[in-house]
This record gives C-alpha cells, structure tokens and sequence, in this order.
C-alpha cells in the first residue's frame, strides 16, 4: 500500500475516502487488505483535518463596515 500524499487536495482526499468506504462496504476482501484500507484511510481522514483547521485558521469575515477580520 502506498503512502498517503500530504499534497493531495482535500477534495482528492474525500474522493479515496469515499472509494475506500465503497470496497470496503461492497466487497468481500481478506481481512488484512481491509486493515490496509482502513489505515490509508485514518492517513486521509488526518490530513483532512490538518487541511480544514489551516482553512478555519485563515477564514476572513466582513464586519458590517467592510473591514476584514480574521474569522
């Protein structure tokens, strides 16, 4: 299995996570490629959220007199 790429983008990420969630849910595979599964996933689901609290980190908000203010 390969490793997670941290430049991958999050919508990338969501599209294996929910390709991995597909085999895993749909197909009858040995138990440790299933452990395999589920690790890239956890590898993905980190990175996601890495990728989410740098968003929240840099939303900005407009106030009522159009000024910019970090979120």
């Amino acid at each position: 299995m390969k490793k997670v790429n941290e430049k991958i983008t999050l919508e990338e990420a969501f599209e294996e996570l929910d390709e991995l969630v597909k085999i895993m849910e749909n197909s009858e595979i040995p138990l440790e490629q299933a452990f395999d599964h589920y690790k890239k996933g956890m590898e993905l689901l980190q990175i996601c959220n890495q990728k989410i609290d740098l968003v929240e980190k840099n939303v900005l908000v407009i106030d009522e007199k159009g000024n910019l203010n970090e979120f």
